[in-house]
């Protein structure tokens, strides 16, 4: 297992009436978010999500969580419980579902209408169970309950697990915003209620925990949006989150002052919008809203929202940076990238900021106005938490390694003891025994790539090749030899790309193979394998020391 904890062993069986916690993704990295407890021999799931690819993974369209650790017993799990409707918590969903189709999924209105249109792209038809704040609800063996939590999505719950093992709180993404456009804040009495009854585990987003202070309200970012639509002369073009209805919302009543009509490009945006309206989440004036096909009949005076805020190649905004989508950004429109950028995701979105730039645009994002707030609680809204909660243990969660560690300080700080605070890595296993908690060991988990129609087939030894032949080229090199004499009938043939291709640079080398397969047949290898081995071999040294290369070698050698 990785630091801190590379010698756990396989955890023992789980004590009758303890309660088993094992994360099979969202520790150590912003995605994948999947918890499992178990408890009675009954699992219950909370968030079932995707994480997005960096650059070092070519060709990965996502990663979702290991589910080998259920995979023998998904007939024990009594439910998912979704936080919200966000992809890094509800995207692997239609991938468990795939393995067993009838697992009642609970959640709120607005997570289980997003989830429900997910499902049915991939032709799923869910049990669902809709929950609300306040509410609880028995899931086999274990007693949930229902908080409000405020964050960039509406309708987002935190969740109390009550077992008699102990009492669970998982905060799920969350902020403190006392001023939120929906007015619905985080529900801090009953938070304060439940560390009055006794919290045993306290499990805490820990995004914002190396961010000092507060997060600032969304509505601190209305002027500066409302600056920038005021001051652009032709097109708007607003890149967020397709789930993010709040920032849409702002979007929305800001084109609506200034008169400019709103079209919704991308085809999550186009859907999950009109979800949130017809549930009432989204509010929308009459005619404000044009089909993107009716553009033309417009002037310039319209403000475009649309998915691509992270640089994710066939979304949206890339389509328009690559020049290959319908809507030209010229001169005179402004961009505003309405996102924090996810680790990982520089690059891309650099990239996408050069090409509209390139093309004229203006291009607005965090870092040069106030066009972007977090969803995540920041360390002193999480230190006002640990004091209200008051909990015996802490998990951080959802967070790379510097956040968690940075979440595991507030809370010491706080007063919770170190050694009482669990910094762990996916697959830890920690048993919540009788209200005390302890590491037991550790569970395999790794990263499961999806890639086109292929789910688990690409390993990270295949990645290691795209990046070998994305970086470094390719040679091959095919060689005929006599299978009595060993003496090369035709060949060597050496063909490169994504190397330098001029056929006479590879004149020494060739001679280099001709002599060293001399060498090895009349020391009596005269098999094909070993002969191959020697060409890769010979080619290698050759190509890293005149070149500081390292190309991946396909040697071929074929006996007649």
């Amino acid at each position: 297992m990785n630091h801190p904890h590379p010698n756990l062993s396989t955890p023992p069986a789980l004590v009758d009436g303890g309660l088993r916690i094992v994360a099979l993704g969202g520790l150590t990295e912003i995605g994948r978010n999947m918890t499992v407890f178990e408890y009675k021999s009954k699992l219950l799931i909370v968030d079932c999500g995707v994480l997005f690819p960096e650059d070092t993974q070519p060709g990965i369209d996502l990663i979702l969580p290991d589910f080998s650790y259920i995979r023998d017993r998904l007939h024990d799990v009594v439910g998912i419980f979704l936080t919200h409707g966000h992809e890094d918590h509800i995207g692997a969903v239609p991938y468990l579902l795939r393995e067993r189709g009838d697992i009642a999924i609970y959640g709120s209105a607005l997570t289980l209408a997003l989830i429900t249109a997910k499902l049915k792209e991939h032709r799923i038809s869910p049990l669902t169970r809709e929950v609300r704040e306040g509410g609880t609800e028995d899931i086999g063996p274990f007693t949930l309950e229902f908080v409000a939590v405020n964050h960039s999505i509406p309708d987002a719950l935190a969740v109390v697990i009550n077992t008699d093992a102990g009492r669970v709180l998982a905060t799920g993404d969350f902020k403190m915003d006392q001023l939120p456009l929906d007015g619905r804040i985080t529900d801090l009495r009953t938070f304060a209620r439940l560390g009055e009854q006794g919290v045993d585990l306290f499990m805490v987003d820990s995004t914002n925990a190396d961010v000092p202070g507060f997060t600032p309200s969304e509505r601190e970012i209305m002027p500066a949006l409302n600056r920038v639509i005021a001051s652009t002369r032709r097109r708007v073009i607003v890149a967020s989150f397709s789930s993010h209805v709040h920032r849409v919302q702002q979007v929305i009543d800001i084109a609506a002052q200034h008169g400019r009509k709103v079209v919704f490009i991308g085809r999550s945006m186009v859907r999950n919008m009109k979800i949130a309206e017809d549930m009432g989440y989204l509010h929308v004036p009459a005619d404000l809203v044009i089909d993107a096909k009716d553009l033309d009949q417009y002037d310039d005076n319209v403000v475009l929202i649309c998915t691509g805020s992270q640089g994710e190649p066939m979304a949206a905004l890339s389509r328009m940076a690559n020049g290959d989508q319908q809507i030209r950004v010229g001169e005179g429109d402004t961009v505003i990238l309405a996102s924090s950028l996810i680790p990982g995701n520089e690059n891309s979105v650099f990239r996408v900021i050069n090409e509209l730039t390139r093309f004229g645009a203006k291009v607005v994002h965090k870092a040069n106005a106030m066009v972007h707030v977090s969803g995540h609680a920041a360390a002193g809204e999480l230190l006002y938490c640990y004091n209200i909660v008051k909990p015996k243990y802490v998990m951080p969660i959802h967070g790379e390694w510097r956040h968690m560690k940075a979440n595991a300080e507030l809370a010491i700080q706080s007063g919770v003891s170190r050694s009482n605070t669990f910094i762990v890595d996916n697959g830890v296993v920690i048993d919540l025994i009788n209200h005390e908690a302890e590491i037991v060991g550790a569970v395999p988990v790794g990263f499961v790539f999806v890639d086109g129609q292929s789910i688990g087939d690409i390993t990270e030894s295949s990645l290691k090749d795209r990046r070998i032949l994305g970086e470094e080229g390719f040679i091959s090199c095919i060689v005929v030899i006599d299978s009595q004499s060993g003496k090369i009938v035709a060949g060597p043939d050496i063909h490169a790309r994504g190397f330098n291709e001029d056929a006479a640079m590879f004149d020494e080398v060739k001679m280099r193979i001709e002599k060293a397969l001399a060498t090895a047949v009349a020391d009596g290898n005269n098999g094909t394998h070993q002969l191959s081995q020697i060409v890769r071999k010979t080619i290698g040294g050759w190509v890293g020391g005149e070149h500081r290369r390292k190309p991946m070698i396909v040697p071929v050698v074929i006996e007649v």
